[in-house]
């Protein structure tokens, strides 16, 4: 499991690379309105702010599909081999991103998005399977 929270924790820096990108590659970054600054840019860098954006975007569902179905009991195998390939599909569909790829960034957002769904999906299956409730109802 521990490949899979790493999975998890590189996801959630992620962004942060992007944007680092996106505020450093050009002259005169201006830390004191950030989001001004970021609005402003353009080419490059403006897309690296756009991968960042989206990474935030994508990270609560990976991170809560990767948790739900360790709870869930799915194979420790299957859900680390997700996770790494859902790293593997962000980091590529950042570089597109920044390069401007757009044919091959919309394949891989949708392989990390398969990645997402088949965790959740397991889950559900798994959890059917093994007859553990979803909700559990306390009177």
């Amino acid at each position: 499991m521990a490949i899979a929270y790493l999975c998890v924790l590189i996801a959630a820096f992620m962004p942060y690379i992007f944007v680092g990108y996106a505020k450093f590659s050009v002259k005169d970054y201006d830390n004191s309105s950030p989001r001004e600054f970021l609005e402003k840019l353009q080419g490059r860098a403006k897309r690296a702010n756009f991968a960042q954006l989206n990474s935030f975007e994508a990270f609560p569902a990976f991170a809560a599909g990767v948790i739900i179905a360790h709870l869930a009991g799915v194979p420790q195998f299957q859900i680390t081999v997700l996770a790494i390939l859902f790293i593997i599909f962000r980091v590529i569909y950042g570089f597109c991103y920044i390069l401007d790829n757009s044919n091959l960034r919309s394949t891989v957002w949708f392989g990390g998005f398969f990645c997402v769904l088949y965790l959740l999906f397991s889950a559900i299956m798994h959890s059917l399977h093994n007859n553990i409730p979803f909700i559990i109802l306390s009177s």
